[in-house]
């Protein structure tokens, strides 16, 4: 009796945490969501690589969200395959949650350079290319800022180049001739480089606040994972 109410309990403990975990695949598609609108037009002007981060969220939710549902199914069915790949696939996902974290660590001094090296290409090409050119004006708009490091990166840029002039996005004031012989007082003074380095270490707090909690969970439906395997093949034994 004893066994068989221990049994129950920890299936219903597996049963709790999964359902944890369908809500943190949903956090996750929600976050990546989030991360790919609030950074649309900033990923356009950068690399191929930093666009493809907030999509990797995405999938990762999507993932986490269909293993916890085969992980409630299994619990709720008391079935030892069904747990037992639902133990290894979590395995698996923590396993690579932590190299990404190493990976983010040791790479996080190079997301400046990457910013910059985008931001420069999307700059000089601000006359030639229309989808840079929108891209650039809303991250400028947006984020407040002017210009790589500051406003003054535009007077070697075409079509800005000898006229002392800089794109219309670039003005904090609502004037026709804001951007003739540009100042501080009449643009953003800031580069969009700092802009967006300031914005992306504000927000990934956030997300490595939900990926500790996620990887939390993880370690503990594992853990529960695996003593509903060993008390499910201690009962096919007593059969």
């Amino acid at each position: 009796m004893a066994m068989e109410g221990g049994m129950k309990c920890v299936k219903f403990l597996v049963f709790i945490f999964n359902f944890i975990f369908w809500v943190c695949g949903v956090a996750l598609i929600a976050i990546g969501i989030y991360a790919q609108v609030a950074l649309n037009k900033a990923l356009v002007v950068t690399s191929a690589s930093a666009s493809s981060t907030p999509v990797a969220i995405v999938v990762v939710g999507v993932i986490i969200f269909f293993i916890s549902f085969f992980g409630c199914c299994g619990a709720w069915k008391e079935s030892y395959c069904m747990v037992t790949t639902f133990a290894i696939l979590l395995s698996l996902i923590f396993l690579v949650e932590v190299a990404a974290a190493i990976a983010g660590y040791v790479f996080k001094d190079k997301v400046r350079s990457v910013l910059e090296q985008g931001l420069q290409e999307a700059v000089q090409k601000y006359g030639e290319d229309a989808t840079l050119r929108e891209g650039v004006d809303e991250i400028q708009e947006e984020f407040h800022c002017c210009g790589i490091n500051n406003y003054t990166d535009w007077a070697n840029v075409a079509p800005f180049k000898g006229n002392d002039t800089v794109p219309q996005s670039c003005c904090r004031i609502n004037s026709t001739t804001c951007n003739v012989h540009p100042s501080p007082a009449t643009v953003y003074q800031e580069g969009c480089v700092q802009s967006l380095e300031a914005w992306m270490k504000k927000n990934i707090v956030v997300v490595a606040a939900v990926a500790l909690g996620i990887a939390f969970f993880e370690v503990l439906g594992i853990i529960f994972a695996c003593c509903l395997m060993r008390g499910i093949r201690s009962g096919y034994e007593v059969m």
